[in-house]
C-alpha cells in the first residue's frame, strides 16, 4: 500500500510491539485529533510522548524521534509498522481498520461522506506554512491564535532548552520566535507587530468559519457536523474549539449569545468521555499554568484584553 505523505528519508517500517503505536505530545493540535480518533474508534495504542519545546524540550528533533519522522512533527501513527504521517490522513486510516465503530465515524453514504471530507479538511493544518490560507482552512488559524498561551507556557522554560534549537530544529525560524515570546512575555505581546497583525488576521477568519460551522449544524438541525450521528469531522472540530478555550477565544468567539448553535455544539464536544480522557486528563503542567496565566493577564491588564480581543 502506498504511503504518499511518507517524508524523504523516513523509514517504511518502524518497530513496534502492539498493533498500534502513536507518537505525540499532549499540546500538539494533531496529536489531540488523533488520540481522540482512537478513544472513539475503541483502539488502543501504545503511547510515546514526545516532547516540544512548548512543553519542556526538543525530543521531537532528538535523533531517536527523527528516525521515526525526519521533519520532526507529531504524530505519527504506527499500525503494525507501518508509519502514517499526516493526522488527517491517520485518522481516516484508522477508521478504515475499525470495523462497524470506523464506518459509524466516516460513512458510506456518498453524500455524507463527502460533508464528512469537507469538515475534516478544513479543521486540518496542511502543507509547509500553517500560517497561511487561513480564510481557506480553520486550521491555519490555530497557529495565529495560539500565540498568547504560547508566550505564556514558554516563560516555564529556561533559557538554555529553548537555544538549543538553533542548533537542532530544522525551521530556525521556530526556536526565534519563542525566544522572542519568552523575552516579551504576554503582557508585552501587543508591541510584537508581526504577531498581533497574524493574530487579528486569524481571529477574523476563525469567525467566519464559525459562521459556516454554526449554519452547518442548523441546516440539519441535529447535534453533530453530518447529521444524528458523531463523525470523523466532529473529531476534527473538537480540537479546534479546546484550543480556542485554551487561549480564552471562547467568550470572543461565541459566548454572550454570539454564534449559540456552535455554543450549544462545543457543550456536545466536551461531555463527551474521549474528550475528557484523552485531551483534559493529558494536559501536562506547563499547559495549565499557561491556560491559567493567560486569563489572568488578561483580567489584570485591561488594555492587553482590549489588544488581543478587539
Amino acid at each position: 500500500m502506498s504511503n504518499p505523505s511518507r517524508p524523504a528519508g523516513a523509514p517504511e517500517e518502524i518497530p513496534y510491539e502492539q498493533e498500534w503505536e502513536l507518537y505525540h505530545n499532549s499540546f500538539s493540535l494533531c496529536s489531540k485529533k488523533l488520540r481522540v480518533c482512537m478513544a472513539e474508534l475503541g483502539l488502543p495504542y501504545e503511547s510515546h510522548h514526545i516532547h516540544l519545546i512548548e512543553t519542556g524540550a526538543y525530543e521531537n528533533v532528538g535523533r531517536d524521534y527523527l528516525a521515526v519522522n525526519p521533519k520532526g512533527l507529531v504524530p505519527v501513527l504506527v499500525h503494525r509498522g507501518r508509519p502514517i504521517y499526516e493526522s488527517h490522513e491517520e485518522i481516516v486510516y484508522a477508521a478504515r481498520h475499525a470495523g462497524d465503530r470506523g464506518r459509524a465515524l466516516l460513512p458510506e453514504d456518498a453524500a455524507l461522506r463527502s460533508e464528512v471530507d469537507h469538515w475534516i479538511d478544513c479543521a486540518s493544518l496542511v502543507g509547509d506554512d500553517p500560517m497561511a490560507d487561513t480564510h481557506l482552512r480553520a486550521g491555519h488559524c490555530i497557529p495565529g491564535l495560539t500565540v498568547p498561551i504560547f508566550a505564556t507556557m514558554v516563560s516555564h522554560i529556561p533559557v538554555r532548552e529553548i537555544l538549543k534549537g538553533l542548533l537542532t530544529h530544522p525551521n530556525k525560524e521556530r526556536p526565534l520566535i519563542f525566544l522572542t515570546l519568552k523575552l516579551a512575555g504576554i503582557e508585552r505581546l501587543p508591541k510584537l507587530v508581526p504577531a498581533m497583525k497574524l493574530m487579528r488576521r486569524s481571529l477574523k477568519h476563525m469567525g467566519m468559519h464559525l459562521d459556516r460551522l454554526g449554519e452547518q449544524l442548523d441546516k440539519h438541525g441535529e447535534d453533530w457536523i453530518a447529521g444524528a450521528s458523531f463523525s470523523l469531522a466532529d473529531v476534527s472540530w473538537m480540537v479546534i474549539l479546546d484550543r480556542l478555550v485554551e487561549v480564552d477565544w471562547d467568550g470572543v468567539l461565541w459566548g454572550d449569545d454570539r454564534r449559540p448553535s456552535v455554543a450549544a455544539y462545543w457543550q456536545r464536544l466536551a461531555s463527551r468521555k474521549s474528550y475528557r480522557e484523552q485531551i483534559v486528563d493529558m494536559r501536562c503542567e506547563i499547559t495549565r499554568l499557561g491556560i491559567d496565566e493567560v486569563k489572568r493577564a488578561k483580567r489584570e491588564h485591561p488594555a492587553l484584553r482590549e489588544a488581543l480581543e478587539g
